[in-house]
């Protein structure tokens, strides 16, 4: 998923550079959701393997 986010923050870069701003800011958008998305998957991982790890040992 942060391959997908690194990807339309290239998208928006390079749209940015030819001054296509609409274009730009979907592609910013869809990028910080996609990075949003990530970090909170991210964080319920890490807090559902650092219980379970606490309850095995």
């Amino acid at each position: 998923m942060i391959k997908w986010a690194l990807i339309f923050l290239v998208i928006a870069l390079v749209a940015g550079l030819f001054g296509l701003s609409g274009l730009a800011g979907a592609a910013v958008d869809i990028a910080m959701f996609l990075f949003g998305a990530a970090l909170l998957i991210f964080l319920v991982l890490l807090v559902l393997g650092y219980t379970v790890y606490k309850k095995i040992t």
